[in-house]
């Protein structure tokens, strides 16, 4: 956490560590403790670097050293602490609802105020505190990162989904192209069996009209000749 950045966590003045930052990195730089600090106290500040490490900061090629504060808390600090979160809350515009980074960060700042308050007063029930907070913050990352691999996989479905729709849109036109090609297909043979039908009805009355004509004819030419038969027959032999 910067040093700069406002937090829920009380802390000390800031003290200055050392007046340059050459040589920084050859080296490992130890940050000292707090001078002049009775042993019972100062067990208690130990417990408590341990829980909030120091802020450190750089101004002006100077680097800064900001301890969490080891003075217990009164009834007016909780309610003050309890302020500060709604203000931040509705100063950052975190989300009451859902995934929120800031919302976390904010409630995990006042969770570790709580556990400075109470780790000054009892180490143990402190360092309790701190076993919870850390599973609280495991449990977490774990349903994030169990957020994140539902919403790849969700990516990637709903990608499926997207190419397997375009294939079967192109199916679908090629079928229908397929269908219409078909359907005139059908209609021209439909077309082609009127005509035949058309053509063999007229053939067919065609036909039946010089048949019946045929017909007549021969009627008409036996006709004929059973009256020249019958005429001659009434003839008398002279």
């Amino acid at each position: 956490m910067a040093s700069g950045s406002q937090s829920l966590v009380k802390y000390d003045t800031k003290i200055q560590v050392s007046t340059s930052l050459k040589g920084r990195g050859k080296s490992p730089r130890k940050i000292p403790g707090k001078p002049n600090v009775p042993p019972d106290k100062a067990q208690i500040e130990d417990v408590l670097n341990s829980v909030l490490p120091p802020r450190e900061s750089t101004e002006d090629g100077q680097l800064w050293v900001q301890y969490v504060s080891s003075t217990p808390a009164t009834t007016q600090d909780v309610i003050k602490l309890q302020e500060q979160l709604d203000t931040l809350l509705e100063a950052r515009q975190a989300r009451e609802t859902g995934i929120c980074p800031v919302r976390e960060e904010l409630y995990s700042q006042a969770f570790d105020e709580l556990i400075r308050q109470v780790t000054i007063i009892c180490t143990e029930r402190g360092l309790l505190l701190l076993r919870v907070r850390d599973e609280l913050r495991m449990t977490i990352q774990a349903y994030q990162t169990l957020y994140e691999s539902s919403i790849a996989y969700g990516m990637r479905k709903a990608l499926q989904a997207e190419q397997w729709r375009a294939e079967t849109d192109v199916k679908i036109k090629t079928l229908s192209e397929e269908c219409e090609n078909l359907k005139k297909e059908v209609e021209q043979l439909e077309q082609e069996i009127e005509d035949i039908e058309i053509n063999e009805r007229d053939r067919e009355e065609k036909a039946a009209k010089l048949h019946y004509e045929e017909v007549e004819f021969r009627k008409k030419t036996n006709q004929r000749l059973k009256e020249n038969l019958e005429a001659i027959l009434a003839t008398p032999n002279k």
